[in-house]
């Protein structure tokens, strides 16, 4: 199963470091039967493109937590058997899912990373989301306009060339 995993840079530079994603269970996002039904027009590209993006918000929950982190969504595409992912069982997110083992490396697809010229908007966006959890429709607007920002698509072995 695609899985995509929320990081920052850091996170990203341990993992590499270590070889592996952990420790689990691992909140992730997936394609899943609550996805596919919330979103019964799209077809596995664009339903794949909604879990990543949930995962890139997600990440933005991370940096809210490390201020030392480079301003940087960060999202991991990484392909792990299907029994060791399970529905997260929440219904305000239908593409959660938890997964139960450490991922190693080995088993990332890709990364989708901000370029560094959006760091504006992603400062922006985690200032705001505490106000948008709230409600405030000015700081969803904020934490929307982070997503504005493409996410550039980076092969397993370009990861190491982005901390030279």
């Amino acid at each position: 199963m695609r899985i995509y995993l929320a990081s920052t840079m850091p996170a990203l530079a341990t993992a590499l470091r270590s070889g592996e994603i952990g420790p689990p269970p691992l909140a992730a996002f997936a394609v899943t039967p609550a996805l596919r039904e919330w979103y019964a027009s799209g077809d596995q590209e664009e339903l794949e493109y909604a879990a990543m993006s949930v995962a890139a918000r997600a990440s933005l929950r991370l940096l809210s937590v490390d201020a030392q982190a480079a301003p940087r969504r960060v999202t991991l595409a990484a392909d792990v058997p299907d029994e060791q992912v399970s529905p997260a069982g929440y219904a305000d997110e239908p593409a959660a899912v938890l997964v139960r083992a450490a991922v190693p490396v080995a088993r990332l697809a890709c990364a989708h990373i901000d370029d560094p010229a959006a760091a504006v908007d992603v400062r922006a966006a985690v200032a705001a989301l505490p106000a948008a959890d709230q409600g405030d429709d000015g700081a969803k607007f904020i934490v929307d306009g982070a997503e504005g920002n493409e996410l550039l698509w980076y092969a397993v072995q370009e990861l190491p060339y982005l901390f030279d």
